[in-house]
């Protein structure tokens, strides 16, 4: 049966380096990030992050294939 938890990481050695690159687009994209908890963080936010993330994540890849 799959995991029904959404936050499982198929490489969890890559935590620290997701973690380390969320921040670094937070950055990017004039979010401040505080260390721990940040729920005050509005949806917006968040999502620019996020898709910011998926964004680059996906010019790499698409980079490595040529």
């Amino acid at each position: 049966m799959a995991n029904s938890n959404s936050n499982y990481k198929a490489v969890p050695e890559a935590t620290d380096a997701l973690n380390k690159f969320k921040y670094e687009v937070a950055n990017e994209v004039g979010v401040s990030l505080k260390d721990g908890y940040n729920g005050d963080l509005s949806s917006r936010d968040a999502g620019r992050i996020g898709g910011n993330m998926v964004k680059k994540l996906i010019q790499k890849a698409e980079s490595e294939m040529k």
